[in-house]
């Protein structure tokens, strides 16, 4: 069942983002009068055909489903035929440079449109996500220096010496702001409601590197969730977590008297106690038994329980960590964050850009070497996301197609040949020069285009083939 969710949730996805992009290809094709011979979904051998007796169009369904293309009048390609005098107007080679440009930047424009759709439906008609609650910091953190504590709701965000703060309404929304300043290297006061009320404080992000803005880039600041409730999911048999006497059900409420709300955090201090004793504050949940006790005695109470993570080899970093042997579930306070119509779509193109200036900064860090190759991902990846963003809910899966849509526009947007972006920078040339890029430089670059996506894709594809494995 989960295979077949996969699928149908990567089917539609490719399908809608593939339609869209050479929709705005074809409709400001048109709007120029530039003459459509064919509008294909997918490549290959076609499957459905049909001819539209208005434009002439003919309306494709290949057998390929990963792509698509529209072909449009046009010299160049029509070999040793030639077009009627009165057709060729409606010629794309015929069309001012400036019309060119606005047909082939109309696929990328078009994703990025229907990003911020997607966005401001999702953020009108509401999304539940983890409430901007902070978790104990790890020491030494940017987080611990700041001054957080742990408890704390972060509601505002203000880059330093600005009169002005913005909102934070959820997680998401912290994250993003966050990483928008550190990528510009700024300093920014969070103001946090606290037990004593509202404080302000300030966080350095001057200090934060390229290589360190990524999946973990929250959790090296020392900013986790919190605010919920930490408790055991699994035991396994013979681990340091039977031994003690933790059973599933029970909530983890402090170790070694330092508050715990999240499970980065508390697998973090175990991880750095091997062999070494530690005390979990526990709390029983109905129904468990201490080890030792009878069933009921200890429900409802704390109780302190002596535990030695077991030392084991990391396999990542070859050292040896402490385990306990317990499978954790956290619990976060979630809060559904709700926009009306025009913020909404204020909120979506806000994000869209967001997201689109994040892909082209990750890009170019691959280019240079500052950031892992890893980060590519092909349709394997696609498709597993696809799905489990389907099994999630609907937003789940719009905000999953607004980011592939983003991507989408931001590839096809590079100055690579045999691209969209290829393309226009032949035309951005001819603009500035008022002269065509020969037909032999052309075909040099696109020799040396279609390697470098062969390259991306093989480098994509052996991604998804290691996460699939796990090598």
């Amino acid at each position: 069942m989960n295979l077949l969710i996969e699928v149908l949730a990567f089917a539609v996805a490719i399908g809608v983002l593939v339609v869209v992009h050479e929709y705005g290809h074809y409709s400001v094709a048109r709007l120029c009068g530039v003459k459509v011979l064919r509008f294909s979904i997918g490549f290959g051998k076609p499957l459905f055909q049909w001819v539209s007796p208005r434009s002439g169009t003919e309306w494709t369904v290949a057998a390929l489903p990963l792509g698509g293309y529209v072909k449009m009048l046009d010299e160049r390609e029509t070999g040793n035929a030639p077009i009627p005098a009165e057709a060729l107007p409606h010629a794309f080679n015929r069309q001012s440079v400036w019309r060119r440009i606005a047909i082939v930047a109309a696929g990328p424009v078009a994703n990025f449109l229907l990003a911020i759709v997607l966005f401001g439906l999702v953020f009108a008609t509401g999304v539940t996500e983890p409430a901007a609650i902070l978790a104990v910091p790890a020491p030494n953190t940017a987080a611990a220096v700041a001054g957080f504590e742990g408890g704390e709701t972060v509601v505002a965000v203000r880059t330093e010496n600005a009169a002005d703060s913005e909102p934070v309404r959820s997680w998401s929304d912290l994250r993003w702001k966050l990483l928008g300043a550190a990528f510009d290297h700024k300093r920014v006061v969070l103001s946090a409601k606290g037990p004593g009320g509202t404080s302000d404080f300030q966080l350095d992000l001057r200090g934060v590197g390229e290589k360190d803005v990524d999946d973990d880039f929250m959790s090296r600041l020392g900013f986790e969730p919190g605010g919920g409730k930490l408790t055991v999911a699994g035991v396994q048999p013979g681990s340091a977590a039977q031994k003690a006497g933790l059973v599933p059900g029970d909530r983890l409420r402090a170790i070694n008297g330092i508050a715990t709300d999240n499970a980065t955090a508390f697998i973090a201090y175990v991880k750095s106690h091997a062999g070494k004793p530690l005390t979990l504050q526990v709390e029983r949940a109905a129904g468990g038994q201490m080890q030792g006790q009878a069933q009921g005695e200890a429900q409802g109470k704390l109780e302190d329980i002596s535990i030695v993570p077991q030392a084991q080899r990391d396999p990542a970093t070859g050292q040896q960590v402490g385990r306990i042997g317990a499978e954790l579930a956290t619990q976060v306070p979630s809060i559904n964050v709700r926009y009306g119509p025009f913020e909404s779509l204020q909120l979506g193109a806000r994000r869209t850009w967001d997201l689109a200036v994040y892909s082209v900064r990750m890009f170019g860090r691959m280019i240079v070497g500052d950031a892992s190759l890893k980060n590519l991902s092909g349709p394997v990846t696609i498709a597993d996301y696809a799905g489990k963003s389907a099994r999630l809910g609907p937003s789940a899966f719009l905000s999953f197609l607004a980011l592939v849509s983003i991507s989408l526009g931001v590839l096809n947007l590079l100055p690579i040949p045999v691209l969209d972006g290829g393309h226009l920078l032949y035309y951005l040339v001819e603009a500035v020069t008022g002269k065509v890029v020969s037909d032999r430089w052309q075909l040099v670059f696109q020799r040396a285009g279609l390697a470098c996506i062969v390259a991306l894709s093989a480098i994509a594809l052996f991604n998804d083939l290691a996460r699939l494995i796990h090598f």
